[in-house]
């Protein structure tokens, strides 16, 4: 199953999910109302009219509460994004300079992720009272996302099994399953939100009547409170079956992110092995229990989120026999396992905490390499096998002081807005007055300096160094980002030229801030056609075309885009006067583009740029950032262009 085909999956379970959610409410209605009824005597007191009148106020009520508790869940949980939810179990952020060993650890097996994954790297949160080994991605895009990783995680698995763990999750990640995991803690706590006002109407609602009084209230809150709970019990048994199909898909994903199958079925093993297994203690557990690595309660039968335990290690290991969980219990009993006593007896280096020698050779820039409109559309949101280790070699080729600042709260910015200085003396100065007159002069020197040092850094690492500094650049206040992003449009307009390389970059830094400010759960409707978003397509095509191609086969190039995404139409080539500023007003439509769609469009980019049937590395960059900013990540390097052995 290829990206596409997993978002066509989740927008049927999106639709499946609303649907019962509605027969749920619906039920809930149906049963309050009759509870109101009884307990007001209106079946025998009440007119036939009045009845339905009462009634149907019931159930009106019932649903507007329903749906507005549902809104609020997610309007806070929109928020603050992955965070937020993280936040709420107890977690601690994890500073992106962190020098403990374990969180190191922690962070760069998710930079090597993140990079393999093609996305940027997600905020990461420990939850330090939680000693079970657990884990969850959150958020509403890959701009928004969290991965939290519990105490228990952190302490008792190895470097393998933590990267099987922490694949798993960006799995979740890069194919959109945490949107989906998000909407349904909001449907959820709308259902939960009765038995919660069945409660108190039940404590503070009896009042001091006579004899004759007969209160309703009481009977109301009875209503609510088990009208409540049965919707729970069925939004447990929805929660449960969106889930489990889910988790055999990211241990799947997983494997192939970590080119082995040893790591995540160890991890499964501790959890089956150690007596705290995967279970939290936050009381909002059964909350997010479908976006956890491991059940966090002792649900089984219908309201179990994960499939059994023994058969997820068997789809891993089919030599894997149930009764050696026991043996592992017996083991581990007196003396649990440590995570970084194992690394230690393997002899494993940290990167990071010691910089590893002998990294791959980079290509050089301008290596060309032959170029597949299928491979490349096959490796969307996936991970080939060599990828892991050349994530991580490319992270060790950036230098150490630049990998710092990039991770540094203090220091990233003046960084990343070095990566968009231009290399024309004349233009740089330009972007420098313009930096010292809207930004300060101390803030226009820093950008300078950082300007000249990465001056020679290679194009394939200018994109990583991005995703790496992402974090960092999303710890900075809300105003702050702000004037991160009023300062990068300044930057590529100072010399009014604006290169496709350069715009991408910087729209990619600022998808990535204003994303993070103002998550979009909406985005990714995939409902629309091409034929719908022509204009858009024809646009981007166009671009492309002007810039990556000669000119004299640039309208070639776009036809044979265009032939992709938009076959048996005839459109022409005609390269709007504003350049790339033009694709401003197209990344919305483009986005929302249906996944079959999305799919075809991602193979006109491909025919467009590399018209010739090969890409340059920096043509290749191009194309990943262009499907970075259409939610399509796709790894580093064209399809058959390999890194150097070792």
């Amino acid at each position: 199953m290829n990206f596409f085909e997993r978002q066509r999956l989740l927008r049927r379970q999106s639709g499946r999910l609303v649907f019962l959610f509605l027969v749920a409410v619906a039920g809930i209605i149906v049963v309050i109302d009759l509870a109101v009824a009884f307990a007001t005597g209106a079946f025998t007191s009440a007119s036939s009219y009045q009845l339905a009148v009462n009634m149907g106020f019931t159930s009106l009520a019932v649903a507007v509460t329903i749906a507005l508790a549902a809104l609020v869940r997610s309007a806070a949980l929109r928020g603050g994004g992955g965070g937020r939810v993280a936040r709420e179990l107890g977690g601690v952020l994890v500073p992106p300079d962190t020098r403990d060993p374990a969180l190191r650890r922690l962070r760069n097996v998710v930079e090597e992720m993140a990079i393999a994954a093609g996305v940027s790297v997600p905020e990461i949160y420990v939850l330090p009272h939680e000693q079970s080994i657990n884990a969850f991605a959150a958020g509403w895009s890959t701009s928004d996302a969290a991965i939290a990783v519990t105490q228990g995680a952190l302490d008792r698995l190895n470097r393998d099994e933590l990267q099987g763990v922490i694949g798993h999750e960006f799995s979740h990640i890069v194919n959109g399953d945490m949107r989906l995991n998000i909407r349904l803690i909001g449907l959820l706590f709308g259902i939960l939100f009765l038995s919660i006002i069945g409660r108190n109407l039940m404590i503070f609602g009896g009042g001091r009547g006579g004899r004759d009084n007969r209160n309703p209230i009481p009977l109301i809150g009875i209503a609510l409170l088990i009208a409540g709970g049965v919707g729970v019990l069925v939004g447990r048994i929805i929660q449960a079956s969106v889930s489990r199909r889910r988790e055999y898909l990211a241990d799947a994903s997983a494997v192939q992110y970590t080119r082995q199958t040893a790591g995540l079925a160890g991890a499964l093993k501790k959890i089956g092995g150690l007596p705290s297994g995967s279970q939290l203690r936050s009381p909002k557990r059964d909350e997010v229990g479908h976006m956890l690595f491991g059940p966090g309660s002792r649900l089984s039968g219908l309201f179990a989120t994960h499939p059994p335990l023994a058969d997820r290690i068997k789809a891993l290991d089919p030599t894997f026999d149930p009764a050696e969980l026991e043996q592992l219990r017996q083991r581990w009993a007196a003396q649990p396992p440590s995570g970084l006593a194992e690394d230690a007896a393997r002899g494993l280096v940290e990167p990071g905490v010691t910089r590893p020698a002998g990294p791959a050779t980079l290509p050089h820039p301008g290596t060309r390499a032959r170029v597949d409109a299928d491979a490349v559309i096959a490796r969307v949101a996936t991970v080939p096998e060599s990828t892991p280790d050349y994530a991580a070699a490319l992270i060790a080729q950036i230098p150490e002081p630049v990998l710092a600042r990039a991770h540094g709260i203090d220091t990233v910015v003046p960084l990343v807005l070095g990566l968009l200085m231009a290399e024309d003396e004349q233009a740089r100065a330009a972007q420098h007055a313009e930096l010292a007159r809207h930004h300060g002069q101390e803030l226009a020197d820093a950008t300078l300096r950082e300007a000249q040092e990465l001056a020679g850094l290679h194009p394939l690492l200018r994109v990583p160094l991005v995703e790496i500094a992402a974090p960092a650049l999303k710890a900075r206040s809300e105003a702050e980002r702000r004037n991160i992003l009023v300062a990068v449009s300044g930057l590529i307009h100072a010399d009014n030229t604006i290169t496709i390389n350069e715009y991408c970059v910087a729209r990619l830094i600022y998808s990535e801030l204003y994303e993070s400010m103002q998550p979009k759960p909406t985005r990714h409707s995939g409902r629309e056609t091409a034929a719908a978003r022509w204009a858009e397509i024809a646009t981007l095509l166009a671009v492309l075309a002007q810039a990556g191609t000669d000119p004299a086969v640039a309208e070639r190039a776009f036809a044979a885009g265009l032939a992709q995404v938009l076959p048996g139409q005839s459109l022409p080539y005609a390269p709007p006067p504003n350049g790339v500023l033009a694709l401003e007003n197209c990344w919305g439509g483009l986005d929302a583009l249906r996944p079959e769609d999305k799919q075809r469009l991602v193979a006109a980019i491909v025919a467009t740029i590399g018209y010739d049937q090969t890409m340059s590395v920096a043509e290749s960059e191009l194309l990943r950032t262009v499907c970075a900013l259409i939610h399509c990540p796709i790894p580093p390097l064209p399809p058959t262009l390999e890194p150097s052995s070792r």
